[in-house]
């Protein structure tokens, strides 16, 4: 079927006009992959890459724009993520040796028990890790996840379904009004814990690849949406359960009576949400496009896209059939899921009929991979793209050959956690910091406002957010008690603090495997690609969001159903 190669193209200060897209409509690239068919491997093309054009006159760069531009080269500087994270390996074992000869002990506030830096230099930090490595690699948090997930994924992308879906959604959005959908969407995408991050990126690069922007950009405003806004959930997630019995259990060391709910930030969170995603639409929109010349896919990369997408294309009216009855498909699996629910004994609920703890939320994956696997197979038998059982599993075994450069490198970074863990670092670190707010003795705001800055830090080093509040939540929750805060106070702050700085840290897993889905677009895209374009977003956000915490706390608005803010 042949499309039209031209369209109205609407630039970023609003006018239009008729000629080719940037950015060829129709071509997507929802997955890693390796974009390229057995007979065509990419490491014998040479690398081709749409000129770059830094735009001129009024739109030009000015001094943040350069100073971002700095940072990028900068960033990408650094030895590839897989070398990276051994030389940081490296570092850990030498301060974890000069922590441990200086005899730095805390106490740990959990147990009260003295806690110290393990030296990794020593006999059984070698016995440990080594025949530990191999358990720390294949329990590494997203790697099951991402494996799980892209067998489900890979069958909805490969069939066309993300493509068509896509298309026909967007058609009629205007490149800023893409900008906003994404980024609502990646912040309520937050729900679905890990699995957004795989399932939330490529469509965000499907998205803009639509209306004729940059698929890298929507890569970065789907990943810098979930990973820096997804605490503005209004949706109850398994890791709101999670503060909140961390929050009860360190309030109970002050008031045996106090409980802690996941609801008790609800109200906070989804005016939060719609914040925030404004919030990141305007910095892509005042900031970001500015920079967008940045983010030209490697050519050869993107016809190989390309290629991909025409051969799943069909006919509209096939398409048009195929798109109503596969929405039919979802309805009816949600409804089975509804069903299978019901009943308060139901084997996908939790202990005593838990929604939030069950089987369901805690296995989410497992439910996301039969979702896609099941809707993307209704809508390649419809379309003929399946043409027999042997398809099916050949576009699993494509989605996991597309993601080997990431397994790659998640074992590099789940070897460098383990250690990290290894030598308690963290724990001294977290309980350092908090002995330092508590020892100020500042007001309450000021205090917040430290509290806000020291976690974000904090964060930087112990990207896990439920980690980070369960070593540093028995301190601060009490402490903050003692100075007359609701622990639901605390944990809003904890949120805050918490969530903007995820995306500008290589720490964090979600980070590098943003990185990794930036470079099957464009090969020389590395850390400081993705710090340049999220740290804007982050700082920003981190100022509107505390700035909306402490309106909010002025006026005395509770925080959820019975939590007030003071």
């Amino acid at each position: 079927m042949q499309r039209n190669p031209t369209a109205p193209r609407v630039h970023h200060d609003g006018s239009s006009r008729t000629g080719p897209l940037p950015f060829a409509r129709g071509v997507a690239a929802p997955c890693p992959r390796s974009a390229v068919t057995p007979e065509e491997p990419v490491m014998s093309t040479p690398t081709v890459r749409t000129r770059e054009v830094p735009p001129t006159g009024p739109g030009a760069p000015g001094r943040g724009s350069r100073l971002l531009d700095l940072i990028e080269r900068a960033g990408n500087a650094l030895p590839h993520p897989f070398w990276l994270f051994w030389m940081l390996c490296a570092v850990v074992a030498v301060a974890s040796w000069a922590l441990n000869a200086g005899g730095l002990t805390v106490e740990d506030p959990s147990s009260g028990d003295p806690v110290g830096v393990r030296s990794a230099l020593s006999a059984d930090a070698v016995r440990d890790l080594i025949t530990g490595a191999e358990e720390s690699f294949v329990t590494f948090g997203p790697l099951g996840t991402v494996l799980m997930v892209m067998l489900g994924v890979a069958v909805a992308e490969r069939s066309g379904l993300f493509e068509a879906l896509a298309r026909r959604m967007l058609s009629g959005l205007s490149p800023r009004t893409v900008v906003l959908g994404v980024a609502l969407g990646g912040v309520l995408g937050k729900f679905l814990s890990d699995s957004a991050y795989v399932v939330l990126i490529p469509l965000g690069a499907v998205a803009f690849r639509a209306v004729g922007r940059s698929p890298l950009l929507g890569m970065i405003v789907a990943f810098v949406s979930i990973n820096a806004a997804g605490d503005a959930n209004p949706l109850i997630a398994p890791g709101d359960a999670l503060f909140a019995s961390v929050a009860t259990e360190a309030a109970q060391l002050i008031d045996k009576g106090a409980v802690v709910r996941p609801t008790d930030n609800m109200y906070f969170t989804t005016v939060s949400a719609f914040v925030l995603a404004g919030t990141i639409a305007l910095v892509v929109d005042k900031i970001l496009a500015k920079r967008e010349h940045h983010l030209v896919p490697d050519a050869d990369l993107e016809a190989a896209a390309a290629r991909q997408v025409v051969a799943a294309q069909v006919d509209d009216a096939t398409e048009l059939r195929a798109l109503k009855l596969t929405g039919a498909a979802v309805l009816g699996y949600a409804a089975l899921i509804l069903l299978a629910m019901l009943p308060t004994a139901s084997p996908l609920r939790g202990e005593s009929g838990a929604i939030v703890e069950s089987t369901f939320m805690n296995s989410i994956a497992v439910f996301l991979t039969a979702f896609f696997l099941f809707i993307g197979s209704v809508y390649g038998l419809l379309t003929g793209q399946i043409k027999g059982s042997r398809a099916i599993p050949q576009f699993m075994a494509e989605g996991v050959r597309s993601i080997a450069p990431l397994l790659v490198l998640f074992f590099a970074v789940s070897q460098f956690l383990a250690l990290f863990k290894w030598t308690g670092i963290a724990t001294v670190v977290a309980v350092e910091g908090a002995d330092f707010l508590r020892g100020l003795g500042a007001p309450t705001l000021l205090l917040f406002s430290l509290l806000i800055v020291v976690i974000a830090m904090l964060n930087l080093v112990i990207t896990s957010g439920s980690a980070l509040w369960s070593l540093i939540a028995p301190a601060l929750v009490p402490m903050l008690m003692l100075l007359g805060t609701n622990p639901a106070t605390t944990m809003a702050l904890y949120r805050i603090a918490d969530s903007c700085t995820n995306s500008i840290t290589p720490m964090s897993t979600s980070f590098m495997l943003c990185v990794g889905y930036l470079q099957t677009l464009r090969r020389s895209a590395g850390i400081g690609t993705l710090v340049s374009f999220t740290l804007p977003v982050a700082m920003i956000m981190l100022v509107v969001w505390t700035a909306l915490f402490f309106a909010w706390y002025a006026l005395g608005i509770p925080l959820g159903p019975g939590a007030p803010v003071r």
